[in-house]
C-alpha cells in the first residue's frame, strides 16, 4: 500500500493524492471551525484536544503540497478542501447546538398569554413594558439552550406570527430557569458519572 502511495504513476499523482489532500483539508478545517466555537464558549480542554488533531491532519496535507510544489492541482484541492471544510464545520456546529442563546421578543399585542405559555413550557422569562415608534410594546427576554430555540420560536409564532425577535449567543450563564428536558439530560449525565466512579 505504501509503495502504491509513493509511486509515480499518473493515477496516484493526479487522482489519489489530490483526493487525500481535499479529504484531509475538509476534516481539519471542519474540526478547526468547531474548535473555535468551543473555544469562544469556554470549553478549553475540548478545544485543545480538537486543536491537536486539527494540526496533525493539516501537516499531512501540507507535506503533500510541499513535496509536489509544482503541481497546481494540489493547490486547487487544498483550497477547495478549505472552503468545503468551513461549510461542513458550520453545519456540524448547528447540529451540535452548543451553548445558550438569549431570545429578545418585541410584540405590540398584550403579551401575558405568551409569557404564560413560555412559563408553562418551563422557560424562564423576564418581561418589561416599553414604547415603540407608534405604540406601547412588551419586551420579553428568555435565555435558552440552543437546541431548545426551535421550541421557543414555535410558541412565539403561534402567539404572534409577526412578532419581532432577535437571537444572540450567550457565553456564560449563572443559575436561571431552564426547561425540564435540560434537567433530565443533566441528571442522566450525572448518574452516568456516579456509576463510572463506583466501577
Amino acid at each position: 500500500m505504501l509503495e502504491l502511495l509513493f509511486s509515480d504513476s499518473p493515477w496516484v499523482i493526479y487522482g489519489l493524492i489530490p483526493v487525500l489532500i481535499i479529504i484531509a483539508r475538509i476534516i481539519d478545517v471542519s474540526i478547526g471551525t468547531v474548535r473555535i466555537i468551543y473555544l469562544i464558549r469556554g470549553h478549553k480542554m475540548l478545544a485543545a484536544v480538537l486543536g491537536f488533531f486539527e494540526s496533525i491532519i493539516w501537516l499531512v496535507a501540507i507535506v503533500q503540497i510541499m513535496q509536489n510544489i509544482t503541481n497546481p492541482l494540489y493547490y486547487i484541492t487544498f483550497a477547495g478542501g478549505f472552503a468545503i471544510g468551513n461549510y461542513i464545520g458550520l453545519i456540524i456546529e448547528e447540529k451540535l447546538a452548543i451553548g445558550n442563546s438569549i431570545l429578545r421578543i418585541i410584540t405590540q399585542r398584550e403579551a401575558s398569554e405568551l409569557v404564560e405559555k413560555l412559563y408553562n413550557a418551563g422557560f424562564g422569562v423576564t418581561h418589561v413594558d416599553a414604547y415603540g415608534k407608534t405604540s406601547e410594546v412588551k419586551i420579553i427576554y428568555t435565555v435558552v439552550k440552543r437546541d431548545d430555540l426551535h421550541r421557543v420560536l414555535k410558541i412565539v409564532r403561534e402567539f404572534n406570527p409577526k412578532a419581532f425577535y432577535t437571537i444572540e449567543d450567550v457565553q456564560f450563564v449563572r443559575e436561571g430557569i431552564y426547561s425540564p428536558r435540560y434537567f433530565q439530560m443533566s441528571d442522566g449525565f450525572l448518574n452516568w458519572l456516579r456509576i463510572q466512579k463506583k466501577k
